[in-house]
């Protein structure tokens, strides 16, 4: 893989039950020159799937196109039900520089993707992040607000008319977010309670928007085929708030409801260095860093 320049793109389709619609979506990262599909996970609870893949630029671009046109095609959100908050088929489309691209360069590949998915598929676009064209828009959980149910209503609020697209919510698909950002860890912390109630307490008070943790979004859901409940969180900037402290604050928060953490899980890939910031705290392991770890120094 000799490319100059590497972007990566961790779209998160609203699917996680049909396997031969997911397989049908995931298609257009598999074959193409240029892109390479790192990961694909769904959850059947979420009702959703994250994708994780690199490539060239240009050839991200087109096979991103195509794969939102499937799942545009296959997803009917009118029938949609599942534990986290949608607002599109193609909920979000997020791109982070990897390598020898700005985020400047990120930005205009994510704006270019969201004029052309807009006319093509009828499909209202919002760009958020480093992309939004306005403060309020930064904030995916701003735009997603009201979900796919009330996003009709919502865009004809001057403030939410789409950057690209119809006036207009799509019929079956809903709207989609584009955008560039950095790096994000999606960190789940799965607790020892059926109580929905508690997990939603314990996420608000870690995320940063109610004093918690900065760098940390954080929201309750509820997992119904194991009878528990769980706290979903993004690590917006782990380099800035580890691992190990959005776990550690959980425990304190869920002690006050007798409740204990039956386990954690990754969605999707992680950077090794969060990884070895968290084990490095439980190890207690003094002037340690990455040039100690043996595959980072094979990959340099």
């Amino acid at each position: 893989m000799n490319w100059n320049k590497i972007v990566e793109c961790v779209p998160n389709f609203s699917e996680g039950r049909d396997l031969e619609k997911i397989d049908r979506i995931v298609a257009p990262f598999r074959v193409r020159s240029g892109v390479k599909l790192l990961d694909y996970s769904n959850d059947e609870d979420h009702n959703r799937l994250v994708v994780t893949l690199i490539g060239e630029p240009e050839a991200l671009r087109d096979a991103v196109i195509e794969a939102i046109g499937v799942a545009v095609e296959l997803i009917d959100l009118n029938h949609h039900r599942g534990q986290h908050p949608r607002m599109g088929a193609v909920d979000v489309v997020p791109f982070i520089p990897i390598k020898n691209v700005t985020m400047d360069e990120a930005v205009s590949l994510s704006r270019e993707i969201g004029e052309k998915v807009a006319g093509l598929y009828h499909l209202p676009v919002f760009f958020y992040e480093k992309s939004a064209t306005a403060p309020h828009r930064e904030n995916l959980a701003a735009v997603r607000k009201g979900e796919f149910e009330g996003m009709a209503e919502k865009m004809k609020l001057p403030e939410w008319h789409p950057d690209y697209g119809p006036a207009g919510c799509h019929p079956t698909a809903g709207v989609v977010a584009i955008g560039a950002r950095m790096p994000l860890v999606a960190y789940n912390i799965n607790l020892s309670t059926d109580n929905l109630e508690i997990a939603t307490k314990i996420a608000k008070n870690i995320r940063h928007i109610n004093g918690g943790l900065r760098y940390v979004k954080a929201m309750g859901v509820e997992l119904k085929e194991r009878n528990i409940t769980q706290v979903s969180i993004n690590m917006t900037d782990y380099t800035r708030t580890a691992l190990y402290r959005a776990f550690e604050l959980v425990r304190i928060e869920a002690r006050r409801y007798g409740v204990t953490i039956l386990g954690s899980e990754i969605v999707g890939l992680v950077p090794m260095e969060a990884l070895i910031d968290t084990a490095s705290y439980y190890l207690g392991l003094e002037n340690f860093s990455m040039r100690q770890v043996l595959e980072s120094r094979i990959m340099e």
